[in-house]
């Protein structure tokens, strides 16, 4: 197999994840990367939201960097702003949401606002929610993306910014008064995780090449649920591989950075 980087394999893997005729809620980096890879691959009718207000852009002039990027509104069949993309999602047309964090917990609960025991003074302060928090409160399920680290997959997040399972219980998300079914996938460099359905919480679907499940429990502080049969992740192919690095992200703004060893 080609040589790949880590954020390769998190871009390709979100695109498998990605069906056809579904619509999704992308976040800035990777997540729009995964979806202009399936776009040109397995799901040409697939259709995005982006934050600033279009659905189902044209991008033939080239990635947008950013949800806010004018390329993402060309040829849009809507484009009305920020307030009208988040009604779309409280109207059930988003079949996902798309996003990243700094941490996540069993239950898929996302932080992206801070590290530490004190809100006033964060040991870090990260950007925030951006959409995230709505999107994973109001679309019809939760793709999360980010690196395989102990640091991030830990017991309890710091602060809940993106809602998932909350405590596990079958009616958290009812009684929070949030829409969708929740957490889906959970995508990193070694591993592609779902959730149990009876107890909600985070279950090993697919290792790395190489890697066993053993070695990703390892990198993970919670316990999590492996069953008997854990697949190998697919690994991209040359041709994906071209996709990724000549077609969408050409000057490598997010595929060229590095996951923390």
């Amino acid at each position: 197999m080609p040589e790949y980087s880590d954020m390769e394999m998190i871009a390709y893997t979100g695109s498998r994840v990605l069906e056809d005729e579904k619509i999704v809620f992308v976040g800035t980096g990777l997540p729009i990367i995964a979806a202009m890879h399936a776009q040109l691959t397995h799901a040409p009718n697939l259709y995005m939201i982006y934050e600033a207000g279009s659905l189902a852009p044209v991008l033939d002039m080239g990635m947008p960097l950013s949800v806010g990027d004018t390329r993402a509104a060309r040829k849009a069949m809507f484009l009305k702003g920020l307030c009208s993309a988040f009604e779309l999602t409280q109207r059930g047309f988003s079949d996902y949401a798309f996003i990243g964090g700094a941490q996540i917990d069993m239950y898929g609960n996302i932080c992206s606002t801070m590290e530490g025991a004190n809100y006033d003074k964060p040991t870090i302060r990260f950007p925030g929610s951006g959409g995230a928090g709505a999107m994973a409160a109001n679309c019809e399920k939760t793709i999360a993306i980010m690196a395989l680290e102990k640091r991030r997959f830990v017991n309890k997040v710091d602060f809940l910014t993106s809602i998932g399972f909350g405590d596990g219980s079958p009616d958290y998300r009812e009684k929070a008064g949030v829409m969708g079914s929740g957490p889906y996938r959970v995508i990193t460099n070694q591993a592609l995780f779902g959730f149990d359905e009876k107890t909600r919480r985070m279950m090993l679907l697919e290792v790395k090449p190489g890697l066993t499940p053993k070695d990703i429990q390892e990198k993970v502080s919670f316990e999590l649920v492996i069953p008997p049969v854990v697949k190998e992740m697919v690994e991209p192919s040359d041709h994906d591989l071209s996709l990724l690095r000549d077609v969408i992200d050409k000057d490598g703004y997010f595929l060229k950075k590095k996951v923390q060893k």
